[in-house]
């Protein structure tokens, strides 16, 4: 029966790496040029959206199934948090070397220590209240705001381009067989916000799929619900971020990829718990449980954080091989911890 529950994830994993990089993100970069935002504002808002989805979702489900699952949602994001800045930055400064623009990293990791700050303070005490998840979704809407205004208050160039497409979608074997079944449920590129909208609806119904499958898993191997999250689920939502960046970085545009990983930790954080947590409670009313032991991960994830600013300082905003290597240790470490605390 395991043996089922692991192939279901991959291919689950699978499934959502395709959708997000073929359709959701095409779908998204068409829409942002027909609201007409710039390249800033489409990064912090759409392309967050894009690469993050599958953690909303999972948070989403993992919030309305019945039986205190909430522990999954937090879990998977805490987690995708921390493999996102471990293992994606440090993945691309191994790849190329970079030179970063040093201004907008300032912008996004200091929302990022706060968001993570807010994390670590709202579910000490175990719960997370109306107010709470109020505040997470508030400090979005200021880190939108900051993204729009920031080159006037220190301005710089934008080296980078806008959305990223992989290159050779044409594939083989058995993801050539995703793409081609996928394909069959979209229709041409023209069409892009039916696009959208049946990307939104697939990726829903895979998250959902997830969130069952976390849950068969924990009771039949006995692990924790939070460990399943913090490693598994993580990884595999954060996949397609991974690919994305390491074609990037091999592109010479490491600082994209740097940025893409941190946006999108905001991003699932303020916005991927804030808007579930606050939906589900104004339906239901009270507070909801965050479950499990999660502080001492999001400490881990302030930690890092704080740990990768005091590196770029030091290294005059440049990524490389010594950045790569001290990040990954880093992640490699945490995924050990986690195991041996089961």
């Amino acid at each position: 029966m395991i043996a089922l529950y692991i192939l279901a994830l991959l291919a689950c994993f699978v499934l959502l790496a395709r959708v997000v990089d073929l359709f959701f993100i095409s779908s998204l970069d068409k829409i942002s040029k027909d609201l007409k935002l710039s390249s800033d504002a489409a990064g912090a808002t759409l392309m967050a959206v894009g690469s993050s989805a599958p953690e909303l979702f999972v948070a989403l489900f993992a919030v309305i199934k019945p039986g205190d699952h909430q522990v999954i949602g937090i879990g998977s994001i805490v987690g995708s948090a921390i493999f996102n800045l471990l293992v994606i930055v440090g993945a691309a400064a191994l790849v190329k070397k970079a030179k970063l623009t040093w201004q907008p990293v300032v912008r996004d990791l200091i929302f990022y220590t706060g968001a993570v700050a807010f994390l670590i303070w709202f579910i000490w005490d175990g719960t997370l209240t109306i107010g709470e998840a109020s505040v997470l979704l508030a400090f979005y809407v200021a880190y939108v705001i900051a993204v729009v205004y920031w080159r006037k208050i220190l301005p710089y160039t934008d080296n980078s381009e806008g959305f990223v497409e992989e290159e050779g979608t044409d594939t083989k074997g058995i993801i050539g067989v995703f793409d081609k079944v996928l394909g069959l449920f979209f229709p041409k590129i023209e069409k892009y916000y039916w696009i959208f909208f049946i990307s939104i609806f697939i990726i829903a119904g895979v998250s959902w799929v997830l969130v069952e499958l976390a849950v068969s898993i924990s009771n039949t191997l006995h692990i924790p619900e939070s460990i399943i999250a913090l490693t598994v689920l993580a990884i595999g939502t954060s996949i397609p971020d991974l690919f994305s960046s390491l074609i990037v970085a091999k592109q010479g545009r490491g600082e994209m990829a740097v940025s893409n990983a941190i946006g999108s930790n905001i991003f699932d954080i303020l916005v991927g718990l804030g808007l579930p947590f606050l939906i589900v409670m104004l339906l239901s009313g009270g507070s909801i449980s965050t479950g499990g032991d999660l502080t001492s991960s999001s400490i881990i994830l302030f930690a890092s954080v704080i740990l990768l600013f005091v590196l770029l300082i030091f290294s005059r905003w440049r990524v490389g091989k010594f950045t790569g290597i001290i990040l990954l240790s880093l992640y490699i470490f945490y995924v050990v911890r986690e195991i041996i605390i089961l």
